[in-house]
């Protein structure tokens, strides 16, 4: 069983709200208002529904020039809901003690775009364009300026995965005593590169998406920023467990029948100390198109879990891509939290048409109550990247 890692504080933004509790307030009533339709991410005369944050981010101007993009303005966001608890924590243990890892898989692309179309119109870079905006790193990086810490700090892009294997790497980081906390979690902001590269694998829905609909067409991209603070000890919810494995099917395809999925969450439930029948709800990956959602039911009803609770959450939020993973985590995290105490279940969006070519899972409808302790949150990324993540209660 793996040494507890608790999971102490939170801070989050996403198209569902710009902290816990109106993202949860809004998640409880199924809104998708924050999904919105867009016109300047795909070619001219193109629209596409993507998950934003609307909320007033935090003013930039005064930050290191490489420091201000959009994707650290939505990470700024989410530490300021942190920091006080990061500043408890850095005068307990030391700055150096405190690590930041980040999963992200669009940086400062958005301003690398920006910069690009000046240089082709004339010619030349303006003069404030850095290309460390758009490094992979630079998430990490501006977190660890932001928190005044100086502990390891270090990125991860593994795709759609990338930060829940980030919240897997901060417990690794723990447990080797390398740090004695870590802010850990995820950001992507929405960009051309990641819309127009999913419409060209055929992959973007035309309207809201429908997950595990026989009517589903596809995702919407969303944004998104999720952080933690995870420590030794006992705070109440922790992550309890996580998996991963790279079964190499596809660069861009699940394998159809989910064996990498049901290598990870194996995984997960092993660590965790727990048989997969013990789990009480399950955030599906569900991104709704068609290969993912196959395969996803498939993985679930190789292991016995068709009548386990589930649900995907991003008919709300949209595909938040590289922060997908800490924003689902986090919606676990709020489900057993004192947000929480109807014990509410986060209702899945679709249009209701099951697919009866898939196996049926039990789908959670808005308003579905049940006392959980075990959350199974599943994150599946390009080229076969599968990483499960068991959060629950420790009391």
């Amino acid at each position: 069983m793996t040494t507890l890692s608790s999971l102490s504080a939170l801070g989050l933004c996403c198209a569902l709200g710009s902290n816990k509790a109106e993202v949860w307030r809004n998640a409880m009533a199924g809104s998708q208002a924050g999904m919105r339709q867009r016109s300047d991410l795909l070619a001219a005369g193109q629209s596409v529904i993507v998950g934003e944050v609307r909320a007033a981010l935090p003013d930039h101007s005064a930050w290191p020039m490489y420091y201000r993009t959009r994707n650290n303005q939505l990470a700024a966001l989410a530490f300021s809901q942190i920091a006080d608890e990061v500043a408890a924590l850095r005068s307990q243990f030391g700055a150096e003690r405190i690590a930041v890892i980040i999963g992200s898989s669009t940086s400062g692309i958005a301003e690398g775009e920006q910069a690009l179309a000046l240089q082709m119109q004339q010619q030349q870079f303006a003069p404030n364009f850095d290309y460390q905006l758009q490094e992979m790193m630079a998430p990490a990086e501006f977190i660890s300026w932001l928190a005044n810490v100086s502990g390891p700090a270090y990125a991860i892009s593994t795709a759609c995965s990338s930060s829940a294997k980030a919240l897997i790497s901060a417990q690794t980081l723990l447990q080797a005593d390398l740090a004695d906390a870590v802010i850990v979690g995820g950001v992507d902001s929405l960009c051309q590169l990641t819309l127009r590269g999913f419409a060209a694998l055929e992959a973007v829905s035309t309207g809201l998406c429908q997950p595990f609909s026989a009517n589903r067409d596809g995702i919407n991209i969303g944004e998104a920023a999720a952080l933690f603070i995870m420590q030794r000890g006992n705070c109440g919810i922790a992550l309890l467990g996580g998996g991963a494995s790279s079964d190499a099917h596809h660069m861009s395809a699940p394998q159809p029948q989910g064996l990498g999925a049901i290598s990870a969450i194996n995984q997960a439930c092993q660590r965790a100390g727990i048989s997969p029948q013990q789990l009480d709800y399950i955030n599906l990956h569900g991104t709704a198109t068609a290969l993912n959602d196959s395969m996803e039911s498939a993985a679930l009803a190789a292991l016995g879990l068709q009548q386990v609770a589930a649900s995907s959450s991003k008919g709300m939020t949209g595909h938040t891509l590289g922060a997908a993973g800490a924003i689902e985590a986090a919606l676990c995290w709020l489900m057993l939290s004192d947000y929480n105490p109807q014990h509410y279940l986060i209702p899945h969006c679709w249009d209701g048409a099951a697919d009866l070519q898939l196996p049926q899972l039990k789908l959670v409808q808005q308003g579905q109550q049940q006392a959980v302790r075990y959350c199974l949150s599943n994150s599946f990324a390009f080229g076969g990247n599968n990483v499960a993540l068991i959060l629950g209660t420790t009391a």
